[in-house]
């Protein structure tokens, strides 16, 4: 069972910049892979989807301001995020899209205003 592991979070002010990663314990390359972010009493949200080839996908509150891309060699996942809004402030996980396995812990990003 693949383990992930995320970091990169942080406090931030708005506009700045963020680059998240996410580290798995096994092989992802044959995983469409994403990034998902929840604030707490909501939901969580898939934001931006890479798949196994490297197609990207985005939901339209980061489309333009963030990145995802990933390293297979590293099995490894990226999230640079450019242009923050206090509206981004959430724990961000990494998973498969879809039939994610256990969830990591997430890494807490906070915009302030």
């Amino acid at each position: 069972q693949v383990q992930l592991v995320e970091s990169g979070g942080g406090l931030v002010q708005a506009g700045g910049s963020l680059r998240l990663s996410c580290v798995a314990s096994g092989a992802i390359f044959s995983f469409n892979m994403g990034w998902y972010r929840q604030v707490p009493g909501n939901r969580r949200e898939l934001v931006a989807i890479i798949s196994g080839g490297g197609n990207t996908h985005y939901t339209d509150s980061v489309k333009g301001r963030c990145t995802i891309s990933r390293d297979d060699a590293k099995n490894t996942v990226y999230l640079q995020m450019n242009s923050l809004k206090p509206e981004d402030t959430a724990v961000y996980y990494c998973n498969k899209v879809p039939n994610p396995v256990p969830w990591g812990q997430g890494t807490q990003v906070t915009v302030s205003s």
